[in-house]
């Protein structure tokens, strides 16, 4: 019997700020209610690959800490 052992650790240099997460839900919402200014496009696809970018980090680490333990 294989035993998975997953470790999951949340670490502040793998996230997005508090703030480029606030600024990213704002924009969002706005775009739902109106169109975004050409600079506010540019932002939020800066802010959404920033993002994606520490998220994919994040994920690869937490596989990468993959365990298999036979019992």
């Amino acid at each position: 019997m294989y035993l998975l052992s997953i470790f999951i650790i949340m670490r502040s240099e793998n996230m997005l700020s508090k703030e480029k997460l606030d600024r990213l839900n704002v924009l969002a919402r706005k775009a739902k209610n109106k169109e975004l200014t050409k600079e506010e496009k540019i932002e939020q696809k800066e802010l959404r690959q920033e993002y994606l970018k520490n998220f994919r980090k994040g994920f690869k680490k937490q596989l990468e800490s993959i365990e298999f333990v036979d019992e």
